[in-house]
């Protein structure tokens, strides 16, 4: 905005328009006098000197407008780097996380081979020989249903229902229909 070349003027004015004056100047946290420039800009806008230009009124927006993007820049900047350490900090934990699961599988692990050796060395025990099983008791040991296991058996090949058992048996043992008896034998 250009500078424009004030000069002094003393007014005098009614007492309730100089209270109603510098009320409305506190309400819009300026000066009476500028409230005052304004009115006077209103009523006599076509004098040159009182206005602002287009010119100097686009600059000022456009500095508001830089201003303001710069603002935006920088807050989403920060947001950023804020997500990015919130992420790194998850990936920390995970990790730590997953160190505690293996550590706990290792540990189920070595109670489970020293159960294992922990019996007298001396004696040996024979493989334990599974026995035939209907469709339900092969469903329960499978982890899933009787009818899961009759329409797998009608649907895939031999080997093919062999490698499911065995991928859902818990001795990752495969098991096989014997038609004569109608029970799931153990495939050895």
């Amino acid at each position: 905005m250009t500078n424009v070349e004030r000069e002094s003027i003393n007014f005098r004015l009614p007492k309730t328009l100089v209270k109603a004056l510098r009320l409305a100047a506190q309400e819009r946290k300026t000066t009476a006098t500028k409230l005052v420039i304004q009115g006077l800009h209103q009523v006599l806008d076509e004098i040159p000197s009182t206005k602002e230009t287009v010119e100097n009124r686009l600059h000022k927006l456009e500095k508001d407008f830089l201003r303001l993007q710069e603002n935006i820049d920088n807050l989403s900047s920060s947001r950023e780097s804020n997500i990015s350490a919130k992420v790194e900090e998850l990936f920390l934990k995970l990790a730590r996380f997953e160190g505690v699961l293996l550590q706990m599988q290792n540990s189920i692990n070595a109670s489970r081979s020293r159960s294992k050796s922990s019996s007298y060395p001396y004696q040996t025990s024979a493989p334990v020989k599974l026995e035939p099983r209907n469709a339900e008791q092969l469903a329960s040991r499978l982890g899933t249903s009787a009818s899961t296991v009759e329409e797998k058996r009608a649907t895939l090949r031999q080997k093919d229902f062999e490698r499911w058992t065995q991928d859902r048996d818990m001795g990752n043992r495969s098991w096989r229909f014997n038609e004569n008896d109608g029970l799931y034998h153990p495939v050895y």
